[in-house]
């Protein structure tokens, strides 16, 4: 009876009242999981984001979307030690800075408490996640962690979810020139151009070459030790779309990627150079 007449009573109090029970219950479930809303001036970036290019084209998209949807996802957060309300981004600046951009005051976020290794590691977990990461900035946040932290690529390989051969081949875009490294940050050469110039004699002659002539990842590898194209051959035509796309899959999969594609058929073609790397391969599809 007693249980009765408490939902009873609880329906007789109508249904905004009901609802704000729901609402209550949500915010309360929130909370218990470290999920609340904060103003964005209490946030502050992480120097250590191994993200560090934002550009304004960059965040046109997202920014229109939190203004018209607001920020969908919380951006994680830590305490910033003997502060008070104040909280480091551990991932999330591009959300947080569409956020201001968009005049949002409050972003939702999730707060932990982590060391700087664990901050570290989760930034970069989150970010390659999302695509986020360009290669290079990818391969600067695992020599962080090797450097300041003593990882060695097989530990950093297993706290990261990343195959040993995909840290190996990541840390040795740092060995390219700093030239070659910023048409990297910028977006001008693919993770797949820049592993193929890795083992050139001029990295930088050949980057030049590639940016010119718009070579594929493919042709890319084919060019020779000394900067040539191996054989000699005539660099096989293909339209701009058809090289955008195989630059956007290969960035993504961080390996060559091929597409032939003629009177509306085709095929793509992945190539590997290890089982670690099909496996990783394997593992995308998967989702």
């Amino acid at each position: 009876m007693g249980g009765e007449a408490a939902r009873t009573t609880r329906l007789g109090r109508g249904l905004a009242a009901l609802i704000g029970d729901v609402e209550n219950e949500a915010a309360e479930i929130a909370r218990s999981r470290g999920q609340r809303r904060i103003p964005v001036a209490f946030l502050r970036p992480n120097p250590r984001n191994p993200r560090q290019a934002f550009t304004n084209a960059d965040l046109d998209d997202l920014t229109n979307s939190v203004r018209e949807k607001g920020v969908v996802q919380p951006l994680l957060v830590r305490p910033v030690a003997g502060e008070a309300d104040a909280f480091e981004i551990i991932a999330g600046e591009r959300r947080w800075r569409a956020a201001q951009r968009a005049g949002l005051h409050e972003v939702p976020v999730v707060v932990r408490e982590v060391s700087d290794k664990e901050s570290l590691e989760l930034a970069i977990i989150e970010n390659v996640q999302r695509s986020d990461l360009n290669a290079l900035e990818e391969a600067r946040g695992y020599q962080e962690l090797i450097d300041e932290f003593g990882y060695t690529q097989a530990a950093l390989a297993e706290a990261i979810g990343k195959s040993r051969p995909h840290i190996a081949n990541t840390l040795r875009l740092l060995t390219l020139p700093e030239a070659v490294q910023v048409y990297i940050l910028d977006g001008r050469l693919s993770a797949g151009h820049a592993r193929a110039l890795v083992t050139l004699k001029d990295p930088l002659a050949a980057a030049r070459r590639i940016l010119n002539e718009g070579m594929s990842v493919r042709d890319a590898e084919a060019i020779g030790p000394a900067g040539g194209r191996k054989g000699g051959g005539r660099k096989p035509d293909k339209d701009a779309d058809t090289r955008a796309l195989e630059k956007t899959l290969a960035d993504v999969l961080g390996l060559a990627v091929t597409i032939t594609h003629r009177q509306g058929r085709g095929e793509v073609r992945i190539k590997y150079t290890s089982l670690e790397q099909l496996d990783d391969v394997c593992r995308r599809l998967k989702g």
